[in-house]
């Protein structure tokens, strides 16, 4: 039975009060808490046109954190990850500071319940407008919590390689938002 505090979180989402979130770039994370790539430093995760972004709540708790790396090739491993954007990076000198053309979420985990879906839907439409990005592509895990979590949130299987999945969310920004209505479904 749903709670009082998600039926009223689902009236005002349909009334087109959505709840505000504020997705905030973050120069510092405990990076023992990722539970998918914790053996990635902080240096890693903010050099060489590599971002962690932090979706705040309405009352400025931490909802979830991504990291995202910005490159011009989608990578098949960490390794290429950290060629291709240090490559993108050195390139962005000559293009006005505009590091690469794909942005790459490698790792994202939630610290609240839906914060997933939310900084997911957050930072996709931050990256549609932004309109140097031309793709939005995963290197994720061979689990199925990653395969169950991207493909019900839009992304389709772009490729499997030994250590890691691509999905790739493929949509136009009009299209994100009408499927945002239909599969977040605030919790």
């Amino acid at each position: 039975m749903p709670s009082f505090e998600s039926i009223g979180t689902k009236v005002r989402y349909w009334l087109g009060k959505n709840p505000s979130y504020d997705l905030k770039e973050m120069i510092e994370i405990d990076v023992n808490e990722d539970p998918v790539r914790s053996e990635l430093d902080l240096e890693f995760r903010t050099s060489h046109g590599r971002k962690i972004y932090g979706l705040l709540d309405k009352d400025k708790n931490l909802m979830a954190i991504i990291c995202v790396a910005f490159t011009n090739d989608v990578p098949r491993s960490v390794d290429e990850l950290d060629v291709m954007s240090k490559d993108a990076h050195l390139q962005s000198v000559l293009r006005n500071g505009l590091v690469g053309k794909i942005a790459v979420a490698y790792t994202v985990w939630a610290k609240m319940r839906g914060g997933g879906k939310h900084i997911l839907n957050e930072i996709y439409k931050k990256f549609k407008r932004e309109h140097h990005i031309e793709r939005l592509v995963t290197l994720s895990p061979i689990t199925d919590m990653a395969r169950k979590f991207h493909l019900g949130n839009g992304a389709t299987l772009l490729q499997e390689n030994a250590t890691t999945v691509n999905y790739e969310y493929d949509i136009t920004l009009e299209e994100w938002m009408e499927k945002t209505k239909k599969f977040l479904k605030i919790a």
